[in-house]
């Protein structure tokens, strides 16, 4: 055992060889596999410690080389937050210097299975607690691409995930392994199943007796060892970060490729609009393989020292219960939420379901909302200016909605201090420019540009309206190995086209929805129309479909499919929908069916699909 405790004594400093230290250390690692097992915590640490030291030792001799970094990854603000929590999730709390060395863990064993190789993608699947952090932040620390993934999402989506991205390494936790295993083996991707030990052991409460080893080794978990890890400042500056999934008008969803410095402008320009600071404690309750809830709700807070209270997902009741506090000391208070118009509808609902009759409770409500929470947003849809009076009436909150997307992150906010104006998405964000375009036979007349500091510049007088541009470090690079998309994506000029029509009133922007048709924005998500018709016309029994948005005050717009039946054939909507289960992600999934004998159809085979909406959802058009 002697020789165990010489390995465990190298540093990057000693002179020892990095390659004796590998093999060392990867034979040390297998002794104590074979003499403990992995049957506890401690005895996990023991093994994966030895296994992984090889890789810490090599990143950490990198990361004291190099030039200093203008761009810095996120989990390198953790050190300066040390025993702060960071997170509270159903299991308990972490502090930051625990997430960061889970995370360092992680990342060393990330490292191994990749045979030190850098900006491999790991698609991962992970429940919305700490293991989905400590995951991110390893991918991040040994260099590679995050692909995060919805476990709401079908086998489909997974496989498409998994395979567009050419993700080397699957990783996910136990409750879904058995579920991608198929589909990382036809990909040709490796599973690798997060253990939980890592997320224990970042835990604030978790009792030692359980993690201390067997033998008397250091443990990593130690209040002295350093908050050191991830690789040369220089690679966050060049380096892509995440690929995140997104509809486009046609085929299958894209792969947004999100660098680092993406990362650092967008959350650097929401913490300056937005004033983040280490006392904020936000409530999460948003998917977290979507932009919203990966930067706005996720990464700012831990940029700046703060909190993050994540619940698994969405319920109503218990949202209700952390916003007013209920059976909680006051050092647990969110004083920040950020939802989409879906959700505070539902919370509206259940409002008037329960408190309808009760005028203190009523009173007590919107005393507490007032008071102790100083900030709520709504975005990733337009807000019903009803919905927005209402929830003003509950609570005392103007919510502050703001514009962005998964290619740009953030562009336009409300003032965090000024008049929020129902409807209006504000000005843009600190680092951002935009402009509003009209369309000429491919050409573009500019009409109003300007950026944040700068407020808005007529070009023309002619036009109120046309469609968003973006430029800024915030927008992306790219769509992975998609050079036609992309390029399509942009103007010659390096303008960042979203497809959303906007108006410039005064300075202020106001969305006025899609450019094209064929994107639905229902719940907060962006889809494709021609990829649910793709999937309806694979049914057995349509002929013929088109999908449609249907105006909707609780969902922005519904899934409506206008379907034509094969002869003989009935479609009805709950077997429809309960075939569609299986092909794709649930808020994809049509909730409005119209059975017709043939669809109209203009000269050249086209549905127009505006007048469809007008024709067979009279009720729901005049909504728009």
């Amino acid at each position: 055992m002697s020789s165990v405790f010489i390995i465990y004594g190298f540093t990057p400093y000693s002179g020892v060889s990095l390659q004796t230290l590998k093999m060392a250390c990867l034979l040390a690692g297998r002794y104590l596999g074979v003499c403990c097992g992995r049957q506890s915590a401690g005895y996990y640490l023991s093994s994966r410690c030895w296994q992984q030291t090889y890789a810490a030792c090599a990143a950490t001799r990198e990361s004291v080389s190099g030039p200093k970094s203008s761009v810095v990854p996120i989990f390198r603000h953790a050190p300066q937050y040390s025993d702060r929590i960071a997170l509270r999730d159903r299991h308990g709390d972490y502090t930051y210097r625990g997430i960061f060395l889970s995370s360092r863990q992680f990342a060393g064993e990330l490292s191994s299975y990749l045979d030190g190789k850098k900006q491999e993608r790991v698609a991962f699947l992970c429940p919305n607690d700490a293991s989905y952090v400590i995951v991110q932040w390893a991918c991040w620390m040994s260099g590679q691409i995050a692909v995060p993934m919805m476990a709401d999402h079908p086998s489909p989506v997974h496989e498409h995930y998994i395979s567009n991205s050419e993700a080397s390494l699957v990783v996910t936790t136990t409750e879904y392994a058995d579920s991608l295993q198929n589909l990382a083996v036809k990909s040709r991707a490796r599973l690798l199943v997060f253990d939980e030990a890592l997320r224990v052991l970042a835990m604030k409460s978790a009792p030692k007796s359980t993690l201390l080893p067997a033998i008397p080794v250091p443990s990593p978990w130690e209040e002295d060892q350093p908050l050191e890890g991830g690789l040369d400042p220089q690679f966050y500056n060049d380096s892509d970060a995440l690929i995140i999934y997104t509809s486009g008008t046609t085929g299958p969803p894209k792969g947004a490729v999100i660098t680092h410095a993406n990362i650092h402008a967008q959350v650097s320009s929401l913490v300056e609009a937005w004033g983040w600071t280490e006392k904020d404690t936000v409530l999460h309750t948003l998917p977290l393989h979507h932009i919203h809830g990966i930067v706005n709700v996720l990464l700012c807070p831990l940029a700046v020292g703060g909190r993050c209270v994540m619940l698994p997902k969405f319920e109503v009741s218990r949202v209700w219960s952390h916003l007013l506090a209920i059976n909680m000391p006051a050092s647990e208070r969110v004083n920040m939420f950020m939802a989409v118009p879906t959700i505070y509808m539902k919370l509206v609902e259940e409002y008037d379901r329960i408190f309808t009759k009760n005028a203190r409770m009523q009173e007590y409500i919107q005393t507490v909302c007032s008071q102790k929470i100083r900030l709520m947003v709504s975005g990733s849809s337009p807000l019903p200016s009803p919905l927005f009076e209402r929830w003003e009436a509950i609570t005392g909150h103007r919510l502050l909605e703001r514009y962005g997307m998964t290619e740009t992150g953030m562009v336009l906010s409300n003032s965090l201090k000024g008049v929020r104006k129902p409807g209006y998405v504000g000005t843009p964000l600190p680092g951002m420019q935009v402009q509003i375009a009209k369309t000429h036979n491919e050409d573009y007349e500019f009409l109003v540009e300007g950026p944040a500091a700068e407020g808005r510049n007529i070009l023309s007088s002619k036009y109120t309206s046309g469609e968003l541009h973006v430029k800024g470090p915030n927008v992306f690079k790219g769509y992975w190995k998609n050079s036609e998309e992309t390029r399509k994506a942009f103007t010659e000029d390096g303008w960042f086209k979203t497809g959303d029509t906007a108006r410039c009133d005064n300075g202020t922007y106001k969305i006025l929805g899609r450019t094209s048709v064929d994107i639905i924005k229902t719940g907060g998500y962006k889809v494709s129309a021609v990829e649910i018709e793709t999937h309806l016309l694979g049914h057995p029994d349509i002929a013929d479909c088109s999908v449609v948005g249907v105006p909707d005050l609780t969902w922005g717009q519904k899934v409506a499919a206008v379907v034509v039946p094969k002869s003989g054939k009935e479609i009805i909507l709950s077997k429809l929908r309960e075939w569609s289960k299986e092909r794709m992600a649930p808020y994809a999934i049509p909730t409005v069916l119209k059975v017709v004998e043939k669809l109209p159809k203009n000269a050249m085979g086209k549905v127009n699909k505006k007048e469809l909406v007008k024709t067979m959802f009279p009720e729901a058009a005049q909504q728009a």
